[in-house]
């Protein structure tokens, strides 16, 4: 490859900080085996492509650029300009949408943009709660989102499916200015067409946060938002495999009009005009271009049919995880799984809390992350259920296969699990040091693609794959 600009400066930062801090560049080589090494199973991240990752450490991060393309508080935006509406055309392109704010700095903060772009301090907001799968700036009392308004929570049915009936009462007895449709932990297809038909029958914005589907989204494996919900929001660093961010996406709706009470008053504007004017200056300074520069790289990558081949195959693994648990007798929330999430009883029925069964597992070099379930009795801290997502194990390229070891696995280790308390355990440090190498052996089989392989030392005799119907 000829050498360029670009590229040798890379190269040069990377020398100059092995010289200047070798201790920072040690501890970032051991995060980089760390992730070679251990079975990622943690649903809220994914891995970014070399490409997205030389996108962050280029030079766009040294500009200060307050405002929008053509419209900027410094000069010297010139071809900041250009990598900005490069990566709003992508996500325009990759979502279907007329509107894409890309300078949100999460999902987070992009839902706490709409929140405070369409209603006023006490205005009502009706989300998922929290143990049921909803995420923090839904309405949660620890959050802004809480705090700041008047929140009101709907749950799940029996069975583990959205109560859209729940949705539609609470609608009508509280009269939300916002419905969020959304989750963080839900692991079925959100009808986003039942929840609009419900916004419009009580006169509220409905919010789409599609964090954790974006990229089935994009990909056509799961249902669309952009044109039912009003105002759509995502991180681009969970499924799209993009850098930590997060975008603002509109459809159908961006020319609707926005009262003059809401957002704090001011005069009447569109939707889009609503946004833009969030974003920047309600919320937020200048940009972070850099991290603009990859969410445009990664938003690329989605459009392309390598992705789509991806997103059946996310799918393809969640659902064969489920079935594996189900199958072994285990408490799977709702059953099963149309998306990459599955949401298990850690096994509290042995004493086995979240906390425990993500500690023992992490032990084993498999990370998951403990996690409520409907009708928790714990604690956020220590809940009594983990949660799963096939997100980077599908990009390793690992099919329903490996997943039924992935799970024998899983069942392995929480087998071997004896509870202390709540929080503490002990484990069998033969069955850890057998799982530690086997998980060892899939990450080598399965490497992340695109990554250098690291060197290491030849590896011993492969050990036995563990039995699917053991553990």
């Amino acid at each position: 490859m000829n050498e360029t600009v670009l590229g040798g400066f890379l190269s040069h930062g990377v020398d100059l900080l092995y010289q200047d801090d070798p201790l920072l560049a040690g501890l970032l080589d051991r995060e980089f085996q760390r992730q070679s090494e251990v079975l990622t199973l943690v649903a809220a991240s994914s891995v970014m492509d070399p490409t997205v990752l030389a996108c962050t450490a280029t030079v766009a991060g040294n500009v200060t650029a307050e405002g929008y393309p053509g419209a900027r508080f410094h000069a010297g935006c010139a071809v900041i300009d250009e990598i900005e509406s490069l990566a709003i055309e992508r996500a325009k392109a990759a979502f279907g949408a007329t509107y894409a704010n890309v300078q949100p700095h999460s999902a987070t903060t992009a839902n706490e943009i709409v929140m405070f772009s369409l209603l006023r301090p006490g205005d009502t907001l009706l989300g998922l709660e929290l143990s049921s799968g909803g995420h923090l700036t839904h309405g949660a009392p620890v959050s802004v989102s809480g705090r700041a308004f008047h929140a009101v929570g709907y749950g799940l049915t029996p069975q583990g499916a959205i109560d859209y009936e729940e949705v539609r009462a609470l609608a009508l007895e509280h009269r939300p200015k916002l419905i969020i449709c959304g989750t963080t932990a839900f692991p079925r297809t959100i009808d986003f067409v039942r929840f609009r038909a419900i916004a419009d029958e009580v006169g509220a914005w409905l919010l789409a946060d599609i964090t954790h589907v974006a990229g089935l989204v994009a990909a056509g494996e799961h249902p669309s938002s952009i044109d039912h919900a009003h105002v759509t929001t995502t991180c681009t660093h969970k499924q799209l495999y993009g850098p930590r961010g997060g975008l603002i996406l509109l459809g159908r709706d961006r020319d609707l009009p926005v009262p003059v009470s809401a957002g704090g008053g001011g005069p009447e504007r569109t939707l889009a005009e609503a946004m833009q004017k969030g974003v920047f200056p309600l919320f937020q300074g200048a940009p972070v271009l850099n991290v603009i520069a990859a969410k445009a790289r990664a938003l690329d990558r989605v459009m392309s049919a390598e992705f789509r081949s991806l997103a059946r195959r996310i799918v393809e693994d969640a659902q064969a995880l489920a079935a594996e648990f189900v199958a072994a007798g285990y408490r799977v929330v709702s059953g099963g799984t149309d998306n990459h999430l599955v949401i298990l009883d850690a096994l509290t029925s042995a004493g086995v809390t979240g906390v425990v069964a993500e500690k023992a597992l992490e032990a084993c070099h498999i990370v998951v992350n403990k996690n409520r379930i409907p009708g928790d009795a714990k604690s956020a801290v220590v809940t009594s259920g983990v949660r799963i997502g096939t997100n980077s194990v599908a990009l390793r390229g690992m099919g329903p296969e490996q997943m039924a070891e992935c799970a024998a696995l899983v069942r392995r280790v929480l087998a071997a699990v004896r509870p202390l308390t709540d929080r503490d355990f002990e484990l069998d440090e033969a069955v850890r040091a057998s799982v530690i190498a086997r998980v060892k052996e899939l990450c080598r089989a399965f490497p992340v693609p695109r990554y250098p392989k690291r060197k290491t030392e030849a590896p011993s005799a492969a050990p036995e794959a563990v039995p699917v119907g053991q553990g």
